[in-house]
């Protein structure tokens, strides 16, 4: 069952858009509760509470996305380089095979 956030922005299928939102959740909650605790303020501790929960969000996104990416990068040069692997295994481009030195001297 997916989850609408703001009536459009789905949840479930979005990556890292569930950790943002519960981090930025989290941290709304602590940082306004810690302001109010320390300020008695209401007004002025939702408001830092929102702020916070807009920062913890889009920073733990920005953080997350990136990571996604960098993931991504490294698993197509470890598909590329399968595939290269299996491509020029045992042929003469292959730069495991060891030459000999009657290979080395026909080439």
């Amino acid at each position: 069952q997916s989850f609408k956030l703001f009536g459009f922005l789905d949840v479930k299928n979005i990556p890292c858009a569930r950790e943002s939102v519960l981090y930025g959740s989290l941290g709304a909650l602590v940082v306004g509760l810690g302001h109010f605790l320390a300020t008695s303020r209401v007004k002025r501790s939702c408001d830092v509470a929102v702020g916070s929960y807009i920062c913890t969000m889009l920073g733990y996104w920005f953080y997350c996305r990136y990571n996604l990416a960098q993931q991504r990068i490294r698993q197509r040069m470890l598909k590329e380089g399968m595939k290269n692997r299996i491509l020029f295994e045992g042929s003469y481009l292959d730069p495991e095979k060891k030459q000999t030195g009657s290979e080395r001297s026909d080439s």
